[in-house]
C-alpha cells in the first residue's frame, strides 16, 4: 500500500489546516471517505469521526491528528509587516526564511516569507546573532506595503492565519515535509480504511478513527467521542532523538510521555503484535510530549490509552521519515486489528 499511504500523505500536507484553520482538511477528509463509502460526521468543534465498524461496547478508537503547526498574524507593524504569534510549539528558527500563506477571515490568500527583520549578512551582525522571536521576527508581505494601512487596505488583520509551505518529497524512499506530524498518520489510517472496505477484512469490535483539529494545542481528542469507546490509540509521531531506539525506519511504541505512562496492557498488545508479525519496532519514552490519548484520558474518559507512530525526524520543523517505517506502522495495524 505504499503508494496509497505517499499520495493520501501528499494531499494532506499540501492543504493548509494550521490549529484553528482546518476546515479544508476536514473537507478533504469528508469527501474521501465517503468516496471509499463510508459514512463520516464531525463532532460539534469540527473531529472527523469515521465509523468502520460501527458498535455501542467494548469500542476501540484509533486517532490522527490534521492540525498543523503555524502562525497567526499578532499585529500590523507600522512598516505594513506582520508581527506573528505561533500556532503549537516550536521554535522560531525553524520557520525561518520559510514561505507561507497568510489567510485572511474574508478568504482572501497573500503569500509572504517569514524572516528576521533585518535580514541583509551584507547590512549588520543581525544574522548570525539576533534571537529567533516574535520581536526580531517579521512576515514580509509579497506585496507593495509601506505602512500598517498599506497592510490593511489588503484586508489584513490580527487573528489571520499563516501556513507554512510543506517542502513535500521524497527522495530514495524518504519522505520529507513539514507536518508529518502527524499527517504522516492521518495518511496511513486512511490507506488502512480503503484495504479494509475494498477486501471487506472482518474487524472484530466495533472500530471508529478519529481525525482530530486541536492536537497541536491539547484539547483535540478531549471531547466528542462515539459511544462505547473502551480503548484508544493515538497515532501519531514517534521521536528520533539521541537516546532513544527510533529511527525513520521503524514503527515507534511509546511507553510514556509527558502526561506519564501509558496503559500497561494496551501497549504490551501492540509490542506482541510486533513481534508476532516481525515488524521492526522500538519502545520509547518521549520527554516533551503529549497525545490525543492522552488528552483523553485526562478529560475523565475511562479509556486504556496507547501511542504509537512511525519514526519521524527533526520533529516540529522540516520533518523526515521513511516508507520502511510507514508501511511497518499500517502492516502493525492491520495485524492489531485484525487478531484482537
Amino acid at each position: 500500500m505504499k503508494e496509497e499511504i505517499l499520495k493520501y500523505i501528499e494531499e494532506l500536507c499540501n492543504t493548509p489546516s494550521p490549529t484553528g484553520y482546518t476546515k479544508r482538511a476536514e473537507a478533504y477528509l469528508i469527501e474521501e471517505f465517503k468516496k471509499m463509502g463510508y459514512e463520516p460526521y464531525q463532532s460539534n468543534k469540527g473531529n472527523v469521526i469515521v465509523p468502520i465498524n460501527p458498535g455501542n461496547e467494548n469500542g476501540l478508537l484509533m486517532s490522527a491528528h490534521v492540525d498543523t503547526l503555524g502562525l497567526m498574524v499578532r499585529s500590523i507593524k507600522s512598516n505594513g509587516r506582520l508581527r506573528v504569534t505561533t500556532l503549537g510549539g516550536f521554535p522560531l528558527s525553524y520557520a525561518e526564511q520559510e514561505n507561507v500563506t497568510i489567510i485572511t477571515r474574508s478568504g482572501k490568500e497573500y503569500s509572504g516569507v517569514l524572516r528576521i527583520n533585518n535580514p541583509a549578512v551584507h547590512g549588520s551582525s543581525d544574522p548570525r546573532e539576533i534571537k529567533r522571536d516574535d520581536v526580531n521576527m517579521e512576515v514580509v508581505i509579497d506585496e507593495i506595503t509601506n505602512s500598517a494601512e498599506d497592510t490593511e487596505k489588503l484586508g489584513i488583520a490580527a487573528g489571520d492565519f499563516i501556513a507554512l509551505d510543506p517542502r513535500f518529497r521524497v527522495d530514495n524512499g524518504f519522505v520529507k515535509s513539514r507536518h508529518l506530524d502527524d499527517k504522516a498518520s492521518a495518511g496511513v489510517l486512511m490507506a488502512l480504511s480503503k484495504e479494509i472496505k475494498e477486501k471487506n477484512i472482518k474487524i472484530n469490535r466495533p472500530l471508529y478513527f478519529a481525525f482530530t483539529i486541536y492536537e497541536e494545542v491539547g484539547h483535540g481528542a478531549a471531547s466528542g467521542h462515539p459511544a462505547g469507546i473502551t480503548d484508544m490509540i493515538a497515532v501519531d509521531m514517534g521521536v528520533v532523538y539521541d537516546d532513544l531506539k527510533t529511527d525513520e525506519t521503524k514503527v515507534s511504541i511509546c511507553a510514556k510521555d509527558s502526561s506519564g505512562p501509558y496503559n500497561f496492557d494496551l501497549t504490551n498488545e501492540l509490542i506482541a503484535t510486533a513481534k508476532e508479525n516481525n515488524i521492526d519496532y522500538a519502545i520509547d519514552i518521549y520527554p516533551f510530549y503529549g497525545s490525543d490519548a492522552s488528552a483523553a484520558v485526562s478529560s475523565a474518559n475511562d479509556f486504556r490509552h496507547a501511542l504509537v507512530g512511525s519514526g519521524i525526524a527533526a520533529s516540529h520543523g522540516y520533518e523526515r521519515t521513511h516508507v520502511d517505517g510507514l508501511n511497518g506502522l499500517y502492516e502493525l495495524l492491520k495485524a492489531y486489528l485484525e487478531e484482537n
